[in-house]
């Protein structure tokens, strides 16, 4: 079936018997959040809150909640999608699915923007006010649109398929902005958009930005795709939709006319604060001077519907984004990056902070394996598009193990583990970019990066008797070392104090582990606040450890030294992942509303009967 709204879709699940209709009133402040935070985990049906306090638009949670449901919605096109993807980089591949040939040329055509006269978005108006005013987490700066899709055009050239679309954060009200005139525009490091910022900047011009929200569920998944250069974002929202992207052009902004809202604005010539914002890392972003635009018109179409999600400690319904993106692009990457086979962004870990990959060695098959081919690879995926903003690089040999996959993480940590050289394979980036939400670098967007690249014989095997490490001497204020897995221990630390306080820590640390008879066993030591919770599984262990440390200031090591500017060290390797004062926040419920939302959960609240669809 095509999609050309919301309520299409909706309609769409509920003869499928994936949506459930909440007719009583909700609260978008706070409640509706902590409900699509049970719904996700649940796998869910899709809900849609009929009433929501405040506004006179429904609301629609959990539509791309499980990976079924988002396949479910697709299901038309995303066989051709992938196999076109594939055939970016490699043409030929196009020989190896036959029975999709008579699709692609209609393919062709779904993928060109289709510019209209008029659309059912432009047939109601409406002021910020009146839509849904959905706040995620107590000490949020205000109510966000969570599934924006923002479209700029080149001031320079004004081509429609030089636009950019992309998933940006607005805060809609709260903070400074003025009432129903003015809403936030939060663009992190490396966006598109701040091309076209740059570009209207030189030109002495506002940039006009349109923020659609609804309309085919295919163009809110266009403005998250990480996309091959030269691909449109407008052109993947008409392949995956299996329509033209439709819009009209009216005073230099872009009007997608099957969107449920159209927000148009200008970029303010100043700043003001936006955020704080619970986002993906699972902490709060604080508040910054970010642009922010001035509200020309607020466009939506008849029976309108507010989609919305949560942003917050994954996993979460963008994990399903995330999932989804691997199964279109998985194929396409040993074609993009030569020698790269594999690549895996940790969800647990925050997407960002960790990047799994497995690369090729083929520079000297006639010698030993080591690093070599491996560096070049690495290199490449920091320079590649948003993976450029990875913060540690764990790169494997697929020599050394063809079955190897970056998605079986324990195994895949394991098998570095059980094969890197501390000596040779720490490569640091000192000074460099890191994630505009990750606050555990020196200042916003600026970090460190740490590539371990493993090739070559097993040198060790790993410790799996967790036993054996009640017997490790540890400083007085370290305790209660635990096995987080074969090889993995994290160890309670006093509390972080300050920097130099903290590296005293961590060489005291480090000075007893290097008399530890069993530590080549145990070669990956974290310093942590709570070794209970860390341990607990693998990923309280991921999002401790790679959220809350920055690879120049916080990796460690036992006999560490510098030899011609490298910088090395024996088992173990040491990572302080403890809270640090400049950290921004954990995400926490309000407990009231827990306690209300803990209500319709019960077994004769709304959502008693809630059963999986997956």
């Amino acid at each position: 079936m095509i999609h050309h709204s919301t309520l299409d879709a909706v309609k769409d699940l509920e003869r499928s018997g994936q949506l459930l209709r909440v007719v009583d009133e909700v609260d978008p402040y706070l409640d509706m959040a902590e409900i699509q935070r049970r719904l996700y985990p649940l796998k869910a049906p899709a809900v849609l809150f009929e009433r929501v306090k405040g506004s006179r638009f429904p609301a629609l949670a959990n539509l791309y909640g499980t990976k079924a449901r988002t396949q479910f919605l697709f299901r038309h096109t995303i066989d051709v999608v992938e196999a076109l993807i594939e055939a970016k980089g490699d043409l030929q591949s196009l020989f190896r699915h036959p029975k999709l040939w008579a699709k692609l040329p209609f393919a062709g055509l779904t993928a060109l923007p289709r510019r209209v006269r008029a659309g059912p978005v432009l047939l109601g108006e409406a002021r910020m006010g009146d839509l849904p005013q959905i706040q995620s987490w107590p000490d949020d700066g205000g109510p966000f649109i969570t599934l924006p899709q923002v479209c700029t055009l080149d001031p320079a050239r004004s081509s429609i398929l030089g636009s950019n679309l992309g998933m940006y954060r607005i805060q809609i009200a709260g903070n400074e902005f003025r009432k129903d005139e003015e809403c936030g525009l939060h663009y992190q490091i490396h966006r598109g958009i701040g091309v076209h910022h740059q570009r209207a900047m030189e030109l002495g011009i506002p940039l006009k930005v349109s923020i659609f929200v609804g309309g085919p569920p295919a163009h809110a998944f266009a403005a998250v795709m990480p996309l091959p250069e030269g691909m449109s974002e407008l052109s993947f929202a008409g392949l995956l939709a299996g329509t033209p992207f439709r819009y009209v052009l009216r005073d230099g902004w872009v009007i997608s006319t099957e969107a449920d809202f159209c927000i148009l604005g200008e970029v303010a010539p100043d700043l003001k604060p936006e955020g704080p914002f619970g986002d993906h890392l699972g902490y709060y972003s604080l508040k910054h001077e970010f642009p922010y635009l001035k509200i020309r018109a607020v466009y939506h179409r008849p029976n309108a519907i507010w989609p919305f999600t949560v942003v917050g400690r994954p996993p979460q319904e963008d994990t399903t984004f995330g999932e989804m993106i691997h199964g279109l692009t998985g194929k396409a990457v040993p074609t993009t990056i030569p020698g790269v086979q594999q690549i895996h962004a940790v969800d647990a870990a925050g997407v960002h902070p960790l990047l799994l990959a497995i690369g090729s060695e083929r520079y000297v098959p006639f010698v030993e394996r080591e690093p070599r081919e491996l560096l070049t690879q690495a290199n490449a995926l920091l320079g590649f598009g948003q993976v450029s903003l990875t913060k540690y690089l764990w790169i494997a040999c697929v020599q050394d193990n063809p079955k190897l996959d970056a998605h079986d993480i324990p195994h895949f940590i394991s098998h570095v583990l059980e094969r890197m050289d501390l000596g040779r394979d720490l490569h640091f980036q000192t000074h460099s970019t890191m994630d505009t939400l990750d606050y555990s670098g020196v200042s916003m967007n600026r970090g460190s990066k740490l590539v371990i690249a493993a090739a070559g014989p097993k040198r060790r095997d790993l410790g799996s008797d967790a036993s054996g490490l009640f017997r490790l001497s540890l400083p007085s204020d370290f305790f209660n070392p635990k096995m987080v897995i074969p090889g993995v221990v994290a160890v309670r630390g006093p509390k972080w104090g300050n920097a130099l306080q903290a590296n005293i820590d961590a060489d005291r640390l480090c000075a007893m582990l290097a008399q530890w008879e069993d530590r080549e066993q145990w070669p990956l030591v974290t310093i942590v606040d709570d070794s209970e919770f860390a341990s607990r599984n693998l990923e309280n262990w991921l999002w401790v450890t790679f959220t809350k440390s920055n690879p120049s200031h916080d990796v460690f090591g036992a006999g560490s030294s510098v030899e011609h500017k490298h910088w090395k060290c024996s088992a173990p390797l040491v990572i302080d992942a403890r809270q640090k004062a400049h950290h921004a926040p954990p995400l926490i419920e309000d407990p009231s509303v827990t306690r209300r939302v803990d209500a319709l959960f019960a077994k004769n609240g709304i959502f008693g009967g809630l059963r999986s669809h997956e």
